[in-house]
């Protein structure tokens, strides 16, 4: 079973909102698990799971915001 990583790009992205003192809690907290799962075999947990399905259906949060919960649902456990 090949295990899924964050892109280099997507987690060059992730790291900047870390540090930008302006994002958004959901966004940072996203990005943390981007950056987790940049090189490793990690999954997502439940909760961050959760999260990023919720923001995956709302219109309120930016195309870079549903980019991070995208690839973190991507990199779910597919038996859960």
């Amino acid at each position: 079973m090949t295990k899924k990583t964050s892109s280099p790009g997507l987690a060059t992205k992730a790291a900047t909102t870390l540090r930008d003192p302006n994002a958004s809690a959901i966004k940072k907290t996203l990005a943390g698990s981007v950056m987790s799962q940049a090189n490793s075999a990690n999954q997502t947990g439940k909760k961050i799971e959760t999260i990023a399905s919720t923001v995956l259906r709302s219109e309120k949060y930016s195309a870079e915001t549903k980019a991070f919960a995208g690839s973190l649902v991507s990199q779910s456990n597919k038996a859960r």
